[in-house]
């Protein structure tokens, strides 16, 4: 049976995901397994989570979970299907991937500790994350919207080249907030206390005012 456009199509998409996969030494994340498909391709987010469901649930790829993602690696049966599949793949786009692969590996492996993506909810909704990475521990994550995939990816691009300044702003801008409340309510206290020690004062004048006029009272009778 001839495939038809459509059928070729996502019969291509699911063997550069193995072609991709077939490249890798280790298991790779979700997210870091769309990038480097998006490096050579322009396959659609929602196409490409479907196109890994099919693979694995034809046993072509093991699908493991690592804390809270999930995580890749092709197996010997993928392994097979990609060497008798590996021609529907034009030459130039097994060019691309092999020119990418490289270079994008290395900003996935360099960005283990930084990491920014986004997911799409809806074609105009998308949902940013940035997060830190210490010693397998998130230290600072901070979500945020966008209209866009192209305000989206700006987003995450901007976060992987000033991570370090954005960080130290952000942390410098919620200390400083603390300090700022710190210092009113220090304040506060001093007015309080000079106002009290003021009452205080007055109270006892009032009180050597009485004194004295009871004295004059007593001195005239």
């Amino acid at each position: 049976m001839k495939l038809s456009s459509d059928d070729e199509t996502l019969a291509e998409n699911k063997v550069i995901i193995l072609y991709i996969l077939n490249q890798l030494s280790k298991p790779i994340s979700n997210d870091n397994l769309y990038k480097l498909v998006l490096s050579s391709t322009n396959m659609n987010y929602f196409y490409f989570q479907q196109f890994l469901l099919d693979l694995a649930d034809n046993r072509y790829i093991d699908c493991m979970k690592k804390g809270n993602e999930h995580i890749y690696v092709i197996n010997a049966e993928g392994k097979n299907v990609l060497k008798l599949t590996e021609d529907i793949v034009p030459g130039i786009t097994k060019l691309q991937v092999d020119t990418s692969l490289d270079k994008e590996l290395d900003k996935v492996e360099n960005s283990s500790k930084i990491i920014a993506d986004y997911t799409p909810i809806s074609e105009n909704h998308y949902i940013v994350s940035c997060k830190i990475i210490e010693n397998n521990d998130c230290i600072f994550e901070i979500k945020t919207y966008a209209p866009s995939r192209e305000e989206a990816k700006k987003i995450v691009d901007n976060w992987d080249k000033n991570y370090q300044t954005y960080y130290s702003q952000i942390i410098n801008m919620l200390t400083q907030e603390n300090k700022d409340e710190q210092k009113e309510l220090k304040e506060t206290a001093e007015k309080k206390k000079i106002k009290s020690e003021k009452n205080k004062k007055g109270k006892k004048v009032n009180k050597i005012k009485k004194t004295k006029k009871s004295k004059r009272s007593k001195n005239k009778k």
